[in-house]
């Protein structure tokens, strides 16, 4: 059970009302709304990180259910399958990125540029600033623009995860559901 109350969308700002219009039903977003003027910018980069970036999908995907995974978001992980799948992640990737996150990804279960990227992921998760040979290996791989954007999907997404985990925001349909312990 969530620890604030859903925000009434009905009583949001015309910009953020607009905002979520187009997407789905979402608790996140009930919940990020008492954040106002924040919630806009948190909707809109959200938006630019999911639909206005060249990063690929595929890395995009595995970056985001890393990133939850490491910061142990069930919510995020749970929604990101789903939108991994559709964005045409396998399914036995979507395993192995979510498999054991205290360790490092296993190499042959990604492609090298997949493996770098996540190995990428793991070091600002963990230590905020990767490692010289680590950020030089990203950036021959990598344009500027979708390097940048890289790192602002793993901050943005460390963001949602705590945001996720602190306010408990609940899945869908499970509102009613059993309190949690204390």
């Amino acid at each position: 059970m969530a620890r604030i109350p859903y925000f009434d969308l009905d009583q949001a700002s015309p910009t953020i009302r607009e905002m979520v219009a187009s997407r789905p039903p979402l608790n996140v977003y009930r919940m990020v709304a008492h954040g106002g003027p924040s919630a806009e910018g948190f909707l809109a980069l959200g938006n630019a990180i999911l639909r206005r970036s060249e990063l690929d999908p595929v890395l995009r995907e595995l970056v985001i259910l890393r990133v939850g995974a490491l910061c142990g978001s069930h919510y995020e992980v749970f929604q990101h399958r789903r939108v991994a799948a559709q964005a045409g992640v396998p399914p036995a990737k979507i395993e192995a990125v979510l498999a054991r996150p205290e360790e490092p990804p296993a190499a042959g279960d990604f492609s090298a540029l997949e493996h770098l990227v996540l190995r990428y992921t793991d070091a600002v998760v963990r230590s905020v600033k990767a490692p010289a040979a680590l950020f030089d290996a990203v950036s021959a791989q990598l344009p500027p623009r979708q390097l940048v954007e890289l790192t602002m999907a793993i901050g943005f997404y460390m963001l949602v995860s705590r945001l996720l985990e602190n306010f408990e925001v609940d899945l869908e349909g499970h509102e009613a559901g059993p309190t949690r312990p204390a």
